[in-house]
C-alpha cells in the first residue's frame, strides 16, 4: 500500500500496418518533452555556443534579405531608405527590447505566447492561444511558401536558365515544398552545424554585393542627388516625406521576423555552470546575445540594401515581369559581378531560403504539439512528427497554387502573422512589467506596444487579405480544437494519482478489514458537509443499490477547479469526518477523476472497486455541454465510458452502479 504511484498507462496504436506505425513513430511521447521534431531538449549546461544557434535562426532572420529590399521599393517606392530606417529604428528599440525580456521570462523555448497563457487563467487563457496559434501558423507557413516561391524566383531569372522555365514557378514551389516534406519524413534533426555555413556564406556574398553597390554609389554621386532631387519632385517637402515613412513602413514588417524563431531556440544554447531548470541565468544571456547581434547584423543590411538598391535599380525592374522582382540583390550581383558571383549568389540565396522553410517546418512541429495536445485539442496522431509534416506539406502546396507561387501577394500575410506575434509579445511583457510594478517599464512597453498596434492595424488595413488568410487559420484551428476535445474527452486523462498518508490509511484499513470483501466508493456532490448530508447520501446508496449494511463504504468528493486543463496529475487528500471515511481531490472534471481513482485503487488492492451514482437531473444534451466546458453534468455515464476505453477486460474494470 506503500507503493508509490505509477503512472497510468497512455492508449496504445494496435495497428499492424508497418506504414501507419512509421507513420504514428513516437506517439506515445509527450510533446511537450521536444524542443523540436525528434530532437529532445538539452540539459541545462549543454548546448551550443549562441553565435551557432543564431545562425540556425538566421536561416529565417537573414534569409528575407534575398526579398525584402525588393519588397521594400514595391511597397514604399522612392521613400524606402526613409521607411525602411524607420522600420530598423522599431527593430532596435522596440522588437529587441521586448524579446530580451521574453526571454528572460520564458527561458525554455515557451516564447510570448506562454507568457499570455499565464497571465490568464481558465478557457479564456486556451482561447487566446488558439488565436495566437493561428496567427503563428500563418506566419510559419507563409515563411515556408514565400521563402521556397523566392527561391523559385532565383532559379527562374538566372541570366545562365535564359527564361527557360518561365511559366513553371508553381510546378517548381510546389516540388520544392514537396522536397521540403521529404526530409522532415525521413527524420529531420537540426543541424546547427548546416546553419552555420549556410549563413556565413549567404551573409558574405550580401557583404560583397551590398558593399560593391555603395562603392558605385560614391562613385556616382548624381545617383544620390538624382534620388533627392526625384523624391521631392514627387512629395514636394522633406516633413511629408518622413510622414509618409511613417504611414507606409508596416508594408516593410516583414523585416520583423525571426524574434519568435529566436526565443524558440533558447533550449539549444548552451548555459553556465551554474544554471538550472528554474534559473539558466547563463542560458539567458547567450540568447539576449543572439537576438541582439541578430538584429545589429540584420538591421545594417535592411538599411544599406533599401538604400542601394532604391538607387541602382530601375523602377520598372521591380514589376511584376521585371528581373529584380523578389530578387533585388541578385539582379544588383549580376550586375556589378558577372553571372558567376551572381550565379553563386542565387544559389546561396535559393539554399537559405530553402532552409528558412525548414526552420519554420520546425516551428510548426514544435507549436502545434507544445499547445493543442496538452490541451485536447488535437487528435492523438498530432503528436507524431510524420502526420503534421503531411498536414503542413499539404497546406504549403495549397497556398502556393492559391498565391500563384507570388511573393508579393503572400508578403501582406507573412507580416500579418509576423506583426500579430510581435505584438501579442509587446502586450504580454507590458502586462509583465505592470503585474511586477515596474513603473518605467511598464511606460517603456506600453509605448512600443501601441506603435505595434498601430502597425499591426495599418498592415491589415493595408493588405487585408493578410489578416483574412490568419482569420481562416483561426477558425480552422477552432474547429478542428474543439471537435477534437469533445471526441477526446472520455480518454483518461489523469497521468497519475497520488494518495496522501491519511487517503492511503483509509484504503488499507478498508482493504484489511475484510480482504474479500468490494472496496465500494459512493459519489458525493459536497454542499453543507454536515453530519446530516453523510448520514442521508449513505442511507440512500444502501437502500438503492441494496448495500449490505455491514461493507464499508468510502465517499469520494471532486471538485472542479479549472474545466479547461486536460491532462493532470490527481492529489487525493483523505479525511474522516463525522465518523465516515472520505477521499477529495480537484480535479478539471469529475467523470476522468473517479474513473482514474477507481483504477488505482484496484492496481494497489488487487481488487475490482464499485462506485455508486445517483442519476443527474436535466436534459442529456444540457448535461453533455456541462460536462465538455465544465467538467461536469452527467457524470456516471460518462464514468463508465472512460472505464470502458481504460479498460478492455471487463473481469478487471471498476463496476459503476447507478440508482
Amino acid at each position: 500500500m506503500s507503493a508509490p504511484p505509477a503512472a497510468l498507462p497512455e492508449r496504445r496504436d494496435r495497428s499492424t500496418s508497418p506504414l501507419r506505425r512509421w507513420l504514428l513513430e513516437g506517439l506515445a511521447d509527450r510533446s511537450a518533452q521536444y524542443s523540436g521534431p525528434h530532437a529532445r531538449p538539452a540539459p541545462e549546461h549543454e548546448g551550443k555556443p549562441w553565435w551557432r544557434v543564431m545562425c540556425l535562426t538566421g536561416v529565417d532572420y537573414f534569409s528575407t534579405l534575398g526579398y525584402q529590399p525588393a519588397v521594400a521599393v514595391v511597397a514604399a517606392g522612392l521613400i524606402s531608405p526613409i521607411a525602411t530606417l524607420v522600420l530598423v529604428v522599431l527593430t532596435l528599440a522596440g522588437a529587441l527590447p521586448i524579446y530580451r525580456r521574453v526571454a528572460r521570462e520564458s527561458p525554455h523555448g515557451e516564447g510570448s505566447v506562454a507568457m499570455l497563457e499565464r497571465l490568464l487563467s481558465y478557457w479564456w487563457s486556451k482561447l487566446l492561444v488558439l488565436v495566437l496559434l493561428g496567427f503563428a501558423v500563418t506566419d510559419f507557413l507563409i515563411t515556408i511558401t514565400l521563402s521556397t516561391a523566392d527561391a523559385t524566383a532565383h532559379v527562374v531569372e538566372n541570366p545562365l536558365v535564359g527564361g527557360a522555365l518561365h511559366g513553371w514557378e508553381v510546378p517548381l514551389t510546389c516540388a520544392l515544398v514537396v522536397l521540403l516534406g521529404v526530409v522532415f519524413l525521413m527524420g529531420f534533426a537540426e543541424a546547427i552545424g548546416i546553419a552555420v555555413v549556410v549563413v556565413g556564406v549567404f551573409l558574405l556574398l550580401n557583404l560583397v554585393v551590398v558593399v560593391g553597390a555603395l562603392h558605385r554609389v560614391l562613385t556616382e554621386p548624381t545617383r544620390v542627388t538624382d534620388w533627392g532631387d526625384a523624391l521631392l519632385t514627387q512629395h514636394g517637402n522633406p516633413l511629408i516625406i518622413v510622414g509618409i515613412a511613417l504611414i507606409v513602413f508596416p508594408k516593410l514588417a516583414l523585416g520583423l521576423s525571426g524574434f519568435e524563431t529566436g526565443v524558440a531556440v533558447m533550449p539549444l544554447v548552451r548555459g553556465a555552470q551554474g544554471d538550472t531548470h528554474k534559473d539558466p541565468a547563463g542560458r539567458i544571456a547567450g540568447a539576449r546575445k543572439l537576438l541582439t547581434t541578430a538584429a545589429l547584423i540584420m538591421s545594417g543590411f535592411l538599411v544599406t540594401s533599401s538604400f542601394v538598391c532604391t538607387l541602382l535599380i530601375p523602377l520598372e525592374q521591380f514589376g511584376p515581369d521585371g528581373q529584380a522582382n523578389g530578387r533585388a540583390l541578385a539582379y544588383l550581383a549580376h550586375e556589378q559581378f558577372g553571372p558567376v558571383l551572381g550565379t553563386a549568389y542565387d544559389l546561396s540565396t535559393i539554399v537559405i531560403l530553402w532552409f528558412a522553410g525548414a526552420s519554420a517546418m520546425a516551428g510548426l512541429l514544435n507549436l502545434v504539439p507544445r499547445y493543442l495536445p496538452r490541451y485536447g485539442m488535437a487528435p492523438n496522431w498530432a503528436r507524431a512528427v510524420r502526420p503534421m509534416v503531411l498536414v503542413f506539406t499539404a497546406l504549403g502546396i495549397l497556398i502556393t497554387v492559391v498565391f500563384d507561387a507570388s511573393v508579393d501577394a503572400q508578403s501582406g500575410a507573412y507580416a500579418t502573422g509576423v506583426l500579430v506575434l510581435i505584438t501579442s509579445a509587446s502586450i504580454a511583457v507590458t502586462l509583465s512589467a505592470r503585474a511586477k510594478g515596474q513603473r518605467a517599464a511598464t511606460i517603456g512597453f506600453g509605448t512600443i506596444a501601441v506603435v505595434f498596434v498601430y502597425t499591426t492595424v495599418t498592415n491589415m488595413i493595408e493588405r487585408p487579405e493578410g489578416l483574412k488568410i490568419g482569420l481562416m487559420f483561426v477558425a480552422a484551428i477552432f474547429v478542428v480544437s474543439f471537435a477534437s476535445r469533445a471526441l477526446r474527452s472520455t480518454e483518461l486523462r489523469i497521468t497519475a494519482v497520488h494518495l496522501d498518508k491519511t487517503a492511503r490509511r483509509i484504503v488499507r484499513e478498508a482493504h484489511e478489514e475484510d480482504p474479500e470483501a468490494t472496496i465500494r466508493l459512493v459519489a458525493n456532490e459536497p454542499g453543507r458537509r454536515d453530519r446530516r448530508e453523510y448520514e442521508e447520501k449513505e442511507l440512500e446508496e444502501r437502500l438503492d443499490h441494496h448495500i449490505p449494511s455491514g461493507d464499508v463504504v468510502i465517499f469520494v468528493e471532486i471538485t472542479v477547479d479549472d474545466p479547461s486543463n486536460f491532462e493532470t496529475d490527481l492529489y487525493v487528500l483523505g479525511e474522516e469526518r463525522h465518523g465516515y471515511r472520505i477521499l477529495r481531490a480537484r480535479s478539471a472534471t469529475v467523470p476522468n477523476a473517479i474513473a482514474a481513482l477507481l483504477l488505482h485503487l484496484r492496481d494497489v488492492t488487487g481488487r475490482v472497486p464499485h462506485v455508486y451514482f445517483e442519476w443527474d437531473e436535466g436534459s442529456p444534451a444540457t448535461n453533455l455541454a456541462r460536462f465538455l466546458l465544465f467538467g461536469v453534468g452527467e457524470v456516471a455515464p460518462v464514468t463508465r465510458e472512460v472505464l470502458r476505453e481504460a479498460e478492455p477486460d471487463r473481469d478487471r474494470r471498476p463496476a459503476v452502479h447507478v440508482g
